[in-house]
C-alpha cells in the first residue's frame, strides 16, 4: 500500500473511505502489473478488510477470500483500542518499533491509521455492501481476546458472506504470530475443501 512498508510516501491523508479504494486502485494496479487473473484475498487486520473490498470488486476472479482478525465496522472496542494504542506509542522510543516495517514513513502510518479511525466521518462506516457483494467461499479468523475488535466482525462476515467462522480461544489480534500452527491448519486445511 502506498505509504505503507517499503512503499513509496503517501503524499496526503487517507480518505475515510481508503478501505475500499484499494480494492479498486491499489490493487488493481497489483493485478495489472502482475498479470493477475484469479487469486485468493486474505489479509489481515484492515488488510482483511480490503481482501473483502477486493472479493466485491473483482468478483468471480477471487476464487477464495480469508479474513484474520478483520474489521467490518467501527466498533467501540476497536476505537478503544487505537486510542490505547495512540497513547502507548506517545510514549519514548514506541515509534521505533513501527520504523522497523514503516522506516522514516512511521509517524505518517500511525497518524493516518489513529486519524482516520477516530475521525467523527468514519463512526457509521462498515463493509456490509462489499460483504453482500463477495461471492467467493469465505473463511473468517478471529481471536476471542482481539485488543481491536470483538468476535461480532467474524460474525457478520459469517452472516453477510456466507463465510465459515474460526475463533480461536486466549488469542489476540495477530493469530498468525500468537498461533501459527493452528492458522496455517486451519487455511490449508479450508483451502484444500474449497478450491
Amino acid at each position: 500500500r502506498l505509504g505503507f512498508g517499503r512503499s513509496d510516501p503517501h503524499a496526503g491523508s487517507l480518505g475515510l473511505d481508503f478501505v475500499d479504494r484499494e480494492a479498486h486502485e491499489g490493487f488493481q494496479s497489483v493485478r495489472q502489473a502482475l498479470g493477475v487473473d484469479r487469486f485468493a484475498a486474505f489479509g489481515h487486520s484492515v488488510g482483511g478488510g480490503m481482501a473483502i473490498a477486493s472479493a466485491a470488486a473483482h468478483g468471480s476472479s477471487c476464487r477464495a477470500l480469508i479474513t484474520e482478525s478483520a474489521q467490518v465496522f467501527a466498533e467501540d472496542r476497536t476505537l478503544e483500542g487505537i486510542r490505547q494504542a495512540r497513547t502507548s506509542f506517545a510514549q519514548p522510543g514506541q515509534l521505533d518499533r513501527l520504523k522497523k516495517y514503516h522506516g522514516e514513513k512511521a509517524a505518517w502510518v500511525l497518524s493516518a491509521w489513529i486519524d482516520t479511525w477516530l475521525s467523527p466521518g468514519f463512526a457509521d462506516w462498515t463493509l456490509d455492501a462489499q460483504l453482500s457483494r463477495a461471492s467467493s467461499p469465505a473463511l473468517a479468523l478471529h481471536g476471542d481476546s482481539d485488543e481491536y475488535g470483538s468476535t461480532r466482525h467474524a460474525e457478520r462476515i459469517e452472516q453477510l458472506a456466507g463465510a465459515q467462522r474460526v475463533i480461536y480461544a486466549s488469542c489476540g489480534h495477530v493469530p498468525h504470530r500468537e498461533l501459527p500452527e493452528k492458522v496455517l491448519e486451519t487455511v490449508s486445511g479450508w483451502l484444500a475443501r474449497v478450491a
